[in-house]
């Protein structure tokens, strides 16, 4: 789970909007991109993300 203060503070790299958190997942629901997280550290790079 990533912390609350954090997740405040990220952006998707592509829209740049902000993200939440959806399982091991962080889901832009403007870019429609979800990006992985890996033993609790996200991975906000685009080609890494699902298209949803």
């Amino acid at each position: 789970m990533i912390d609350k203060s954090l997740l405040k503070l990220l952006v998707c790299p592509q829209s740049k909007a902000s993200l939440k958190q959806v399982g091991d997942e962080l889901v832009c629901e403007e870019s429609r991109l979800a990006y992985p997280i890996y033993d609790d550290i996200p991975v906000l790079l685009i080609e890494e993300a699902r298209k949803i």
